[in-house]
């Protein structure tokens, strides 16, 4: 008999989300808009592409074909971890990418990796803090790069080598989004890496403090169990920028390619505009907690 494991962090983020009900609100409602503006871009919906990598087993070319996706869907396009060729073709879509890079133990690795996401034209480069230990404590290793946590200066050099927006991911305290801020971080991703740790507090818990402490100086972002429109109005409600969808794309990318990808993205937006609607909000940016009634 499989055996039920109370600490599962997915689980308890997704009960966490479903335990948030709303308030409707329906008298001098406006059509909604979800449009937002990002980076000095302007996105038909706060309803992004995860992080993810190595996606050849879900589609061929998957990492490639969940960037047309994006694209067609008006979304911003993100990317783990993959080779400098894999960006290249990534980029070539015209997909606007946010570049996510590992914790390598070698810094310059990290810096040649920023460097060349630069030249292809992404839209934010930043690492994954989160994958630098393993769950024993050891050193993480990720397809035989060995990983290192970094300091607040290192975070700091890597911001400053580039021109470009750089994102920190694996955000999940007021402790680290304090020391993001003081590094020159120019975005955050609150997630518990898909639960990388049993017991991790769902992000939506902990974002309105993260938020708190951020003061509106950079987007923060939301990943884990983000399914529906739903539950991207709920994360948009407690302070979110915008939230990431990895998963629940994975089905439609494996079925029809950027075409399914594209079809997900629109339907979780359209079930978003519906919530922003019955919930009395003309656009993305007024979305606020007063809606949100917690158990």
């Amino acid at each position: 008999m499989e055996q039920r494991n109370p600490g599962n962090s997915d689980r308890i983020t997704r009960e966490y989300l479903d335990s948030l009900l709303l308030e409707m609100r329906h008298i001098d409602n406006k059509k909604p808009d979800a449009s937002f503006k990002l980076y000095g871009e302007s996105f038909q919906t706060p309803i992004m592409m995860a992080a993810l990598s190595h996606l050849n087993n879900v589609h061929e070319d998957g990492m490639v074909e969940m960037a047309k996706g994006a694209k067609m869907a008006g979304a911003v396009n993100w990317a783990g971890m993959g080779d400098m060729e894999e960006l290249e073709r990534i980029t070539a879509t015209g997909a606007k990418t946010i570049k996510i890079i590992k914790p390598y133990e070698d810094n310059d690795m990290i810096f040649e990796r920023i460097e060349h996401a630069e030249k292809c034209g992404v839209l934010a480069v930043g690492i994954d803090v989160d994958h630098a230990f393993n769950g024993a404590g050891e050193y993480d290793n990720v397809l035989g790069y060995s990983m290192r946590p970094k300091t607040m200066e290192e975070i700091r050099t890597f911001a400053e080598s580039t021109k470009l927006p750089f994102v920190i991911k694996g955000v999940l305290s007021e402790r680290d989004a304090y020391k993001c801020l003081q590094a020159g971080v120019r975005g955050i991703v609150v997630s518990h890496h898909h639960g990388i740790m049993d017991y991790a507090v769902p992000p939506l818990m902990v974002l309105p403090s993260i938020c708190k402490v951020i003061g509106g100086q950079i987007p923060v972002f939301v990943d884990c169990m983000i399914m529906s429109g739903m539950d991207a109005f709920k994360a948009l409600a407690l302070g979110a920028t915008a939230v990431s969808a990895g998963r629940v794309i994975m089905g439609p990318l494996g079925e029809k390619g950027a075409e399914g990808v594209c079809e997900a993205v629109n339907r979780m937006t359209a079930e978003l505009k519906g919530t922003m609607a019955r919930c009395g909000y003309a656009d993305v940016a007024h979305i606020d907690a007063s809606v949100i009634w917690k158990p």
